[in-house]
């Protein structure tokens, strides 16, 4: 699965669970990422069984680059999280890659609405249609905010 509009060359997209890193996954996350620092692997583990995967992968060394995971009923919602490519990969254009990926991946299901939260990577998410809530005052949350 590639979006080769986007993709670059030496790159591929794939949503094989098989091919997920979930060590170099969970080490990204853990201390890398502001939203996951510190999460234990049992989690992350948990997390990826939980979820769509997908991955960014060098098609020379079959090196995962970058992963995104979605939370899905696969009908009607979708939560996409956990989207991070690995510094020495970045600049590359892999993560508009990625998200465009797993929003082509996602449309045949004909889910209503795929919500994010990035603290740093509107322009990324923007590229690929996603904007601000337009009633957020609508919207709740419970837990860690």
């Amino acid at each position: 699965m590639t979006d080769t509009a986007t993709l670059p060359d030496g790159y591929a997209i794939s949503a094989d669970p098989a091919r997920i890193d979930a060590a170099r996954v969970h080490h990204w996350l853990s201390t890398d990422a502001y939203w996951a620092l510190g999460r234990t692997r049992e989690k992350q583990d948990a997390a990826i069984a939980g979820s769509l995967n997908f991955g960014v992968y060098e098609e020379a060394s079959g090196e995962q680059v970058a992963y995104a995971r979605v939370v899905t009923d696969r009908a009607t919602f979708a939560w996409l999280c956990d989207v991070y490519v690995s510094p020495d990969a970045r600049g590359k254009g892999l993560g508009v890659a990625l998200v465009g990926a797993v929003c082509a991946h996602l449309d045949p299901y004909g889910v209503r609405r795929t919500l994010l939260a990035t603290g740093d990577a509107h322009g990324v998410y923007e590229k690929v249609g996603f904007k601000a809530l337009e009633a957020p005052e609508n919207w709740m949350a419970r837990g860690n905010q």
